[in-house]
């Protein structure tokens, strides 16, 4: 009797590749249901969530004074600028400028322009996060330090009217977070 007999057209290992497919496919399942658990866990939580955007009714804010809200635990700068304020901040070369990217979530990759950096085409609302680029301190506002705008009195940086870094050792212009109006008189951080 030769070899091919003994197998009557089964092919060799069929019942044992069952069992191999049917285990290994079981204990992906099992590992699955296993591993959900903690990886569901690191979701954020609905009070989290609800602090991914805030609304802030800006219908107070007199031209010339700041707004500042905590948002993500950290305090954001919401500034009515005055004419003056806008010309002193469009009128400043790029060229004298520590950092010229925008650094405005809202138009990644752009430069420091001030119409880069404002909220509205005309300027008049400035939304910045109120967090010092050199060590996280929180810049004093209402145009303070040399250039009109906000000082940190911690290591000296200064910042111009439209947030960005003119004089000391931070090495960013304020972030400008996502913003945008949702009417006149409302902007929506996040």
């Amino acid at each position: 009797m030769s070899h091919a007999d003994d197998h009557s057209g089964a092919p060799e290992g069929t019942r044992r590749d069952f069992l191999y497919y049917a285990t290994a496919g079981a204990g992906v399942v099992a590992t699955g249901a296993a591993v959900w658990p903690l990886v569901n866990q690191m979701n954020a939580s609905d009070d989290v969530k609800a602090l991914a955007s805030i609304e802030v009714d800006v219908s107070g804010v007199a031209e010339g004074t700041q707004l500042t809200v905590k948002w993500r635990g950290k305090p954001v700068f919401i500034r009515h600028r005055t004419a003056d304020e806008i010309k002193s901040a469009r009128d400043v070369a790029m060229g004298d400028l520590v950092d010229r990217n925008s650094e405005n979530n809202n138009l990644p990759g752009t430069d420091a322009s001030d119409a880069n950096r404002a909220l509205d085409k005309d300027g008049k609302w400035l939304v910045m996060m109120g967090v010092c680029t050199h060590l996280g301190c929180v810049p004093l506002g209402d145009r303070a330090g040399d250039f009109g705008g906000w000082f940190c009195p911690c290591h000296g940086s200064q910042y111009d009217t439209s947030g960005r870094i003119r004089k000391g050792p931070a090495p960013r212009n304020l972030e400008v977070p996502i913003a945008a109006f949702t009417n006149e008189t409302t902007i929506k951080l996040g």
